[in-house]
């Protein structure tokens, strides 16, 4: 269990570099934005590449940021099942909503999204658009945002049950909703 633990904090450690990198795209997509607000109304200049890195940006933002979510333990819970439980009781739930739901849709969207990348990529598909980016770089990060979605899913299991056997502490606490 030890070695797995180890591999669950080189794989957070992973996760937080991602999600490092999808909070300084906040600040690239808002100042692409500006930059290209001024220049096309302030210049009469634009391209429409400006504005398909804003969008290639904001997916990058959500691709690679799903993982930090899950192991900032942010992500959405449903309340009926998870409030007036036992961390213990918590920690079950959680195992249960990872091996049943998160990771078999992870790895089936990973698996999925290599060949919608792969056939992009080999025909060098752009966009439609004039002066428009190539698409296979945002198609990437489908199945790499999944993989490191999954990775993590992996990660919160072990330390989960690590938890249930008193060999490590997770934070599962629950905070009701402000009204």
């Amino acid at each position: 269990m030890n070695a797995l633990l180890k591999l669950a904090r080189l794989v957070d450690r992973v996760t937080d570099v991602a999600g490092w990198v999808a909070s300084t795209l906040v600040l690239a997509a808002t100042l692409t934005c500006v930059a290209n607000a001024l220049l096309r109304y302030g210049a009469n200049f634009g391209s429409n590449a400006w504005l398909e890195a804003q969008i290639y940006m904001f997916g990058a933002m959500m691709y690679l940021g799903g993982a930090q979510t899950l192991r900032m333990n942010e992500h959405i819970r449903i309340d009926v099942l998870y409030s007036g439980r036992s961390e213990r009781a918590r920690l079950r739930i959680d195992i249960f909503g990872l091996l049943l739901f998160l990771l078999p849709v992870t790895v089936a969207m990973t698996w999925l999204s290599w060949r919608f990348f792969g056939v992009s990529y080999a025909g060098g598909e752009m966009s439609a658009n004039p002066g428009g980016l190539p698409v296979w770089p945002i198609k990437l990060l489908i199945p790499v945002g999944f993989a490191l979605l999954t990775l993590q899913g992996l990660s919160e299991l072990v330390k989960r049950i690590a938890a249930l056997k008193g060999l490590a502490q997770v934070d599962v606490a629950y905070e009701k909703p402000q009204q």
